[in-house]
């Protein structure tokens, strides 16, 4: 008898939906160093819709099919031109009440001319989306990613007519596979929540470049290397007028590199000097400016230039009260200025890659700066997509910031539990950033080991500088605890204490014993400083946190979904009695 074929409307029947887009996910493969390069912007007003249940990428909306193969006219779940606007780039959860706590999927259009002014190449740039993208261009399919905090790139030359729709589905719905996992503590913020462009390029491009200084020259020799779409056998031109570099040197199979003989100013964050550097090749030109510095771990020290430096730190989410992830240059200006204003020459951008915007502004105002990727709590350690997930994470943050001088540390995690997985895992991802930039020490935010009271995170073997977070007169309520871990712990490398703090709401008052009140938090860090001060091992401190931000599990009238860390309140308006008794400490460890 013969099988009849099965027949079913595989927007509702087909459970594996979303399998037909994952072969085109795009990874650092993709990426291109921007380099003031020739741009346009897709920001602006965008017609957006809640999609809750996938239904864009189970219909196929972007095919626009309005008739089917018989003529007739079919009904559609969508209007694209008729949907309210959003000016993107946008956290959703802080444009309208309604989007306060949605976590899902939500589908953006719009419709834009393109000029082909002999562009040969054009990719399409989005600076991040939360957590998962897919891209529809003219009814095609154009790649998908992951990661909520890197940006992505999709070559669009072939797809690009006069008058085109684009499709941005932004999924931010939190899962046990991705990285991060589904349980954090901070808010996901969903939405495109930075710049989307169009990218003009030759037809062989220069792909990468990086510059620095060759470690260990005594300062006295910078090196450049050029990586081009192509691998073609050609010149490249490195110009650096302030410092009379005007050098040729080859490529060979799309790599070159040259080493200089030179003694630039070196960059601190007492004098953040910058210079201009232009690299061209073929029909290609790209241009930055850049810091040259060396950092560098001897023993327990930390070296800046070849001297010893206290990284006198905070950490600092990326988040305002009105935007959100989104944060406006100025915003971004702010908090450096503040951190400054604290006494810090070191801010630890957690949890997540910055905008990079953050790490050019490190650069002129001077602060340096710990970037991290946000393989946090209990990721999937075993499952080796979710590694993928997080080594591209890593190699796209190294990729988008190598030129910074301010980026001195790479972290590979926050806060994980010393299991067999997690040791392989995050090894693994130690190894591959010290492939990847040789240049920079690598560490990570350790939990103490509570049976003993020491450090003794097996991964630190994998690190270069131990992060360590511990919770002494707050979440370990016996402050005794903390002298007797710096005593019992005797690392051969530096430590920073990435994590100490306690939660203080605004205004609230009582005794030093009264949880929650600028009192509590004052004296927990009057007993911090005093305890660490003078630990010889202890290079750095980077205390939680510069302002208050929002966060789902904390849920307490002290709280009010809201980490009260913070030296200040989420709005930076008042600053606790904390905040001083920290920059008193840090205005004597610059004296």
């Amino acid at each position: 008898m013969e099988k009849k074929e099965k027949k079913y409307m595989s927007d509702i029947h087909l459970e594996d939906y979303a399998e037909q887009y994952e072969g085109l996910q795009a990874t650092v493969e993709n990426a291109i160093f921007m380099g003031n390069r020739a741009t346009e912007s897709l920001n602006g007003d965008w017609n957006y819709a809640v999609d809750q249940y996938d239904t864009c990428v189970r219909q196929k909306w972007f095919n626009e099919r309005y008739v089917d193969e018989q003529g007739f006219t079919v009904p559609i779940d969508y209007s694209f031109d008729e949907w309210p606007v959003m000016k993107l780039p946008a956290s959703w959860n802080t444009v309208a009440p309604e989007y306060k706590l949605y976590d899902g999927s939500m589908v953006f259009t719009r419709r834009f001319k393109y000029e082909n002014h002999d562009n040969k190449k054009v990719f399409l740039r989005i600076g991040a989306v939360n957590y998962l993208c897919r891209v529809f261009l003219n009814k095609t399919y154009i790649g998908m990613h992951r990661g909520g905090s890197t940006p992505v790139f999709f070559d669009v030359t072939d797809y690009l007519k006069e008058d085109n729709r684009i499709i941005i589905q932004a999924d931010s719905t939190r899962r046990p596979e991705q990285v991060p996992t589904e349980n954090t503590d901070w808010f996901n913020y969903g939405g495109v929540y930075r710049d989307i462009e169009l990218v003009m390029v030759p037809e062989i491009f220069i792909k990468d470049f990086r510059i620095s200084l060759v470690p260990g020259s005594d300062f006295k020799k910078i090196k450049a290397t050029v990586t081009l779409s192509e691998q073609t056998d050609t010149v490249a031109r490195l110009i650096i007028n302030e410092l009379s570099i005007d050098n040729e040197f080859s490529i060979r199979d799309g790599i070159g590199e040259i080493i200089i003989d030179s003694a630039p100013i070196l960059w601190s964050p007492e004098n953040p000097k910058l210079y201009d550097v232009t690299v061209s090749c073929l029909n290609d030109s790209v241009s930055d400016r850049v810091g040259f510095r060396e950092i560098s771990v001897k023993g327990r020290e930390i070296l800046l230039n070849g001297k010893s430096i206290f990284l006198r730190g905070i950490s600092c989410h990326e988040e305002s009260v009105a935007n959100g992830k989104c944060l406006t240059h100025e915003e971004r200006i702010e908090n450096i200025k503040l951190a400054k204003e604290l006494g810090c020459n070191f801010m630890r951008a957690a949890h997540y890659p910055h905008h990079e915007d953050m790490a050019r502004l490190a650069d002129e105002m001077g602060i340096l700066l710990w970037e991290e990727i946000p393989v946090y709590w209990a990721v999937r350690f075993e499952r080796e997509k979710t590694y993928q997930d997080a080594e591209n994470q890593l190699k796209e943050v190294i990729f988008r910031d190598f030129n910074r001088a301010s980026v001195i540390i790479w972290s590979v995690g926050n806060e994980n539990a010393d299991t067999d997985e997690r040791l392989l895992f995050m090894s693994k991802l130690s190894k591959c950033a010290h492939e990847t930039d040789g240049t920079r020490p690598v560490s990570a935010a350790c939990l103490v080991d509570g049976e003993k009271n020491m450090i003794a995170d097996r991964l630190a073997e994998h690190l270069d500088i131990i992060g360590i977070n511990e919770y002494c007169g707050w979440y370990t309520p016996d402050f005794s605890r903390l002298p007797e871990l710096m005593e019992n712990s005797d690392p051969d490398k530096p430590v920073i204490i990435t994590e100490f703090g306690a939660d203080a709401m605004k205004g609230c008052h009582g005794d030093i014993t009264d949880k929650g009140t600028e009192e509590c938090q004052a004296d927990v860090y009057e007993k911090q400083i005093d305890a660490l001060r003078n630990i010889e091992y202890v290079k750095g401190m980077t205390p939680w946190i510069l302002y208050d931000f929002r966060c789902p599990r904390r849920t307490s009238v002290i709280q009010k979904y809201y980490n009260r860390k913070g030296l200040l309140s989420e709005d930076k308006t008042y600053k606790k009695p904390a905040f001083y008794i920290l920059r008193k400490f840090y205005m004597e460890k610059a004296e």
